[in-house]
């Protein structure tokens, strides 16, 4: 196997489950020195088992949904390695499903703090150290839900980490510094040990507006089907990689078929 990212120092977030937690595995067997961050606990265990394995990995528990709390990640992570080659951005997802108009204010909130501040503060925290090295590469994880229903707050959020990749690479390019964005469609993935915070739904209704956003995803779908976890963390991965070298700006749909 080519080792693309030796010597590489790579910050995941979102990394203790899911597609952050794929692309962390796949970095380790390609070479990358790993800082895996997450909210929850659990994101020591995956750094613990990479650790096992003779991966130089770390474990930051912190909220990215605060300036503060990307910041001092970043700042440890710089700390630890002495250099940040890559950041991945992948923390999101929606946690209400129904019409836009049955959002309260505080869920509507809720939304764009989980899944747009994220990347915007580790963005903002990231680039000094990469624009004082003259390299670096950051990759967004957005969404093909950008245009999707029942979870406009979220689309908007998504749609937001879509304009940020197109200026900060517009605007960071003299600086050797490439940002890049996967819009990844639904998902199959092992149940989740860390709640999104959905709520189960009260009644039928709420139960037909959370399986029509499903049903929507696989029409959407030219494969009619969700993708794999393998299938998401691989394109992350080569956009991270230098096989993306010439490749800024954009935004790839991994959603087999649906551009979002």
């Amino acid at each position: 196997m080519s080792l693309r990212f030796e010597n590489r120092v790579m910050l995941v977030t979102g990394a203790a489950q899911g597609i952050g937690q794929r692309v962390a595995e796949r970095a380790a067997a390609e070479g990358a020195r790993l800082a895996l961050v997450d909210r929850d606990e659990q994101v020591e265990q995956v750094a613990a088992g990479l650790r096992e394995q003779g991966v130089d990995a770390i474990a930051l528990q912190a909220d990215l949904e605060a300036w503060e709390g990307a910041e001092g990640a970043i700042r440890q992570a710089h700390d630890h390695f002495g250099r940040l080659d890559i950041l991945i951005n992948n923390v999101g997802g929606a946690i209400n499903f129904k019409p836009f108009t049955a959002f309260s204010e505080a869920e509507i909130q809720a939304e764009i703090s989980r899944s747009l501040m994220p990347t915007l503060w580790c963005c903002r925290a990231v680039l000094p150290s990469m624009v004082a090295q003259g390299s670096g590469v950051i990759v967004n994880v957005s969404s093909a839900a950008t245009c999707g229903i029942h979870r406009i707050p979220y689309s908007a959020a998504k749609g937001g980490v879509n304009a940020m990749t197109a200026s900060l690479a517009f605007e960071y390019a003299e600086h050797g510094i490439r940002v890049v964005a996967t819009a990844p469609g639904g998902t199959e993935a092992p149940p989740r040990r860390i709640s999104r915070g959905t709520p189960e739904p009260r009644n039928a209704t709420e139960q037909a507006w959370f399986q029509a956003h499903i049903d929507q995803t696989k029409q959407s779908c030219f494969m009619g089907r969700y993708g794999t976890l393998d299938e998401m963390a691989a394109p992350i991965l080569f956009l991270a990689s230098d096989d993306a070298s010439y490749i800024t700006g954009s935004v790839l749909p991994v959603a087999g078929g649906d551009s979002g």
